[in-house]
């Protein structure tokens, strides 16, 4: 049986290679905002290079017009029968059900589910010699769209006048497609056939002015080949059909007018081809070129933090005296804390001197490392917005998609500040862990308040006892035992003055000492709250960071595709050649 795909298989892979390139160039070309120089109307491209090939078949009423059509299919596709069957010119295309539909009173529309006529549509004429009016005038609408037009001589009587004044009347543009098929060949010997086609194509000659392509063949042995199982390829050779078939399989590759039509669409997609990768070119120019422009902005928010961070070591001058300030402001109320009186009462009630006293100076340090930052915030903030007001033009002429109204920083620097503050104050309390304040300083007082309560105990029973041989009138005793007494009171009053003298000092000392351990621990934070706070502002550039990585990775499967359509291409053309 016949089918699609072994007439003009290349031409057909080359025309759906084509028009799948150039849909896909249409379809890129569309996603990445291309113009192209010409547009690809795919509708008229389905019209042209992808319309089915049209043959007619033309003969004298009975010559076996229906019959040559069902040979090439292997079936029943049209009627046939001694008389004449085909009193209508009928029109076979690919429908998805089989029906018929009268056009006209002469012509009928017949579609068929049968795959063949997807690429190949066929016009199945009543006669060159039909008495009814109007058959010729159908038939002739088509021909000037027909790739092929087969004459069909009865092998009885190839000589019928009918036949060959219509031959003659055509315009002279249309003999290049014309192929002339004796049919019923099995009826004469093959001596008989060649003087046949002698006579024809000496006559064609006289009449038409040249010798069309000529083929004798038996439709009934074609089909009876075809239908067998499995097909006799022998037989058909024998009908001859196979010879007009590789005739027509050429002629499809060969087509000069579905050829010039092939090469104008295959331009014209290439044409367009580049268009996309020049537009894809210079899209990729312009990434690259966002992206060092991205680069420069970062650079330049790093160059504002560098400068912040470079001064750090000096901006801290003013934390440090003020460290220096409190330590000795806090030996100070130390020292007072630690007299007699106050002393005295806290061996009674507890002493908390070491947790009041941190508390105190972390409160005060704590403050004085937040109005730091608070200046050194505003500042940053200030620098900043000044930065984003020039910041803000330069993106919207570099960058393709601008920076939307709400990406404007305040809020997010507003935020930034608050917390680079709260930050620093955290800094300043984690960074006073390592100057150990409060344990160094209770573990002093904790000797102190155990030697002060010895001496404390020993002078009070050394009293109560004077006091007790006193009631009893015991002589020399009492008086003993009070001075006794006075003595431990003496040596309690001297250890008070003694320590508190050794702790105040060693407390300043060990602040003193520690300042610059603290100023270290607190430069190291301070560092890191300014990278986080120049961290805030450079998110701002995130949306464009962001559209931009979308596009780099959207170009990378563009390319691919591109790269695609254009060895398709390729091939298309190298077979265009070929043909």
């Amino acid at each position: 049986m016949l089918s699609a795909g072994s007439f003009g298989e290349r031409y057909f892979q080359a025309r759906e290679r084509l028009g799948s390139v150039m849909a896909g160039i249409a379809s890129l070309a569309t996603e990445i905002g291309a113009e192209l120089p010409e547009p690809l109307p795919l509708d008229k491209t389905r019209s042209g290079i992808a319309a089915p090939f049209l043959f007619v078949v033309c003969g004298e009423v009975n010559a076996g017009k229906s019959s040559l059509i069902n040979g090439l299919f292997g079936q029943r596709l049209c009627r046939t029968n001694i008389l004449p069957e085909t009193d209508k010119v009928y029109f076979y295309k690919y429908g998805e059900t089989e029906e018929d539909e009268a056009l006209t009173k002469l012509l009928t529309e017949c579609r068929r589910p049968i795959g063949f006529l997807k690429d190949f549509q066929l016009v199945d004429t009543p006669g060159t010699n039909s008495v009814i009016e109007g058959h010729q005038n159908v038939t002739t609408r088509f021909l000037s769209e027909a790739d092929l037009i087969f004459f069909v001589f009865p092998v009885t009587n190839p000589w019928g006048a009918a036949t060959w004044n219509y031959l003659s009347s055509l315009d002279p543009g249309l003999l290049d497609r014309v192929v002339f098929i004796v049919q019923q060949a099995d009826q004469r010997d093959p001596t008989d056939i060649e003087v046949i086609q002698g006579h024809l194509r000496d006559l064609a000659m006289k009449r038409i002015g040249r010798i069309p392509p000529l083929f004798a063949v038996s439709a009934k042995c074609a089909v009876a080949a075809k239908q067998s199982a499995p097909p006799d390829a022998g037989a058909l050779a024998a009908s001859g059909y196979t010879a007009l078939e590789n005739f027509i399989s050429q002629n499809v590759c060969e087509s000069p007018r579905r050829r010039e039509m092939l090469g104008h669409w295959r331009d014209s997609a290439s044409k367009a081809l580049r268009s996309v990768e020049d537009q894809m070119e210079n899209q990729t120019r312009s990434i690259h070129h966002q992206q060092l422009f991205l680069d420069g902005i970062e650079r330049e928010i790093a160059a504002i933090r560098d400068f912040f961070v470079q001064r750090l070591p000096f901006h801290v001058d003013g934390v440090t005296g003020s460290f220096e300030d409190m330590a000795t402001e806090s030996a100070r109320i130390l020292r007072r804390k630690l007299g007699v009186f106050p002393t005295f009462a806290r061996l009674i009630h507890g002493d908390q001197t070491s947790n009041a006293l941190e508390t105190d100076f972390l409160r005060q340090l704590t403050a004085a490392v937040e109005r730091l930052a608070g200046k050194d915030a505003e500042e940053m903030t200030r620098s900043c917005q000044e930065h984003w007001e020039d910041l803000r033009n330069r993106v919207d002429e570099a960058m393709a998609q601008p920076l939307p109204p709400e990406s404007s920083p305040g809020i997010c620097l507003s935020q930034a500040r608050a917390k680079f503050i709260e930050r620093l104050g955290e800094a300043a309390r984690v960074s006073m862990t390592t100057v150990k304040f409060r344990q160094l300083l209770e573990s002093d007082l904790r000797k102190r308040n155990r030697a002060l309560k010895s001496f404390t105990v020993a002078s009070l029973s050394l009293l109560s006892a004077g006091a007790a041989c006193g009631a009893m009138r015991l002589p020399w005793l009492p008086l003993i035992l009070c001075v006794l007494s006075g003595v431990f009171a003496i040596g309690w009053l001297i250890t008070a003055f003694v320590t508190r003298r050794g702790i105040v000092r060693a407390l300043s000392d060990r602040l003193l000492l520690s300042t610059s351990a603290f100023i270290e621990a607190l430069q190291q934070r301070y560092r890191s709250a300014l990278h986080e706070f120049f961290a805030v502002y450079l998110s701002v550039l995130s949306p464009l960071r962001s559209g931009l990585v979308s596009e780099k990775l959207a170009i990378e499967p563009r390319l691919k595709r591109w790269q695609e359509l254009f060895l398709t291409l390729k091939e298309v053309e190298q077979d265009i050649r070929r043909d």
